[in-house]
């Protein structure tokens, strides 16, 4: 390695441990000393050895992620954050993919974590329980999450319960009373999770408003083909139809709107539709947002954790993730109820996209 690198040097023109800081990342360059020391390296088709970084720095350069999805929107957008920033700081990452009730969660707590060296671990929308915590705490290395504030873990988390109040109120403020709050598995019941939170957030809304009679919860997969079977359900029949939705994520809540329009539906018209999350089809689709901007929460954790790792850990136990209200046209004041045709077989394409 030394003769290698010492090559590196000669041909950039620079000390070896300027090479070697520049090629590392370890350590302050001048940008053009380093694009300079990394095109001789090119040149002379040098990669430099993590294990041999390791020895020498003790430290991996590979950060592991643990998250339960990586095929639903929210969870993708904070991965590519979370990847981008760590590449623009030469890490690597080893992902780990925990699925509800999978058998493998405590493999992964108790094995897998603690036998793979990481300089660091960021949790996204993983709750860990007591055991799970104290095993990441064994490691001694920085930890961040996202979505769960967690004893001893900084965590960035956006406000859910408040988020959700908010949308319910702008759908009250436009004059809507039958308001159903289509929410994620769990969103009816009492627990620490964000469909719960939601849930909560939305019955708080409707009762500090008078309404709380009319409150309706109904439950379903947090994606486009569970917004679209939910939405189904509440609006097939004309006895009660709610006059607005509040989804508890966009993909939720253009499922909905795509029922609703094959019911021959207006949205806004016959029905108005609020979501969260700031969805990249929430413009097409006119959608009326919480927006929170799940790419730069993986950016900010990453940056987070690796400013951690090199000894500025955060000092806020709980950062707050903004959250905008957007207002599109899928929300409007509550309307005169009019007839509405019978049940659409299939809605025309351009109708899906509207």
């Amino acid at each position: 390695m030394s003769s290698a690198i010492a090559d590196v040097a000669a041909r950039a023109r620079v000390s070896k441990a300027t090479a070697s800081r520049a090629l590392s990342g370890n350590g302050y360059v001048a940008e053009a000393t380093r694009l300079r020391v990394i095109a001789a390296a090119e040149e002379i088709g040098y990669v430099a050895s993590s294990n041999a970084a390791s020895l020498v720095t003790g430290q991996t350069k590979n950060i592991g992620v643990v998250m339960p999805f990586i095929n639903r929107w929210f969870f993708g957008e904070v991965l590519d954050g979370i990847e981008q920033a760590l590449l623009d700081r030469g890490y690597d990452m080893t992902l780990y993919n925990l699925h509800a009730g999978s058998p493998d969660r405590q493999r992964v707590f108790d094995f897998f974590l603690a036998r793979k060296r990481f300089d660091g671990i960021i949790l996204i929308g993983v709750e860990p329980t007591e055991a799970e915590r104290q095993a990441l705490t064994r490691l001694a290395i920085p930890l961040v999450g996202i979505g769960f504030p967690t004893d001893g873990i900084p965590t960035l988390a956006m406000d859910d319960r408040g988020a959700a109040r908010r949308a319910t109120e702008h759908l009250i403020s436009l004059g809507h009373q039958r308001i159903v709050h289509i929410g994620g598995e769990g969103a009816d019941e009492s627990q620490f999770s964000v469909a719960a939170l939601r849930g909560a957030g939305y019955r708080e809304a409707m009762a500090a408003a008078g309404l709380e009679s009319e409150s309706r919860i109904e439950t379903t997969a947090m994606s486009l083909p569970g917004g679209y079977d939910a939405g189904a359900n509440i609006l097939s029949s004309a006895h009660r139809r709610p006059t607005a939705v509040f989804a508890s994520c966009d993909e939720i809540a253009i499922g909905a709107m795509i029922a609703a329009r094959r019911l021959g539906l207006r949205v806004p018209g016959d029905l108005s539709v609020i979501g969260i999350d700031g969805h990249e089809y929430a413009e097409m689709f006119s959608l009326t947002t919480i927006e929170q901007r799940p790419r730069q929460q993986g950016s900010d954790a990453a940056t987070a954790l690796l400013d951690a790792v090199a000894g500025n850990p955060a000092q806020a136990a709980v950062v707050d993730v903004p959250a905008r209200l957007i207002v599109r046209t899928s929300t409007a004041p509550l309307a005169p109820t009019r007839a509405v045709p019978g049940v659409a077989e299939r809605a025309p394409a351009e109708e899906q996209t509207a």
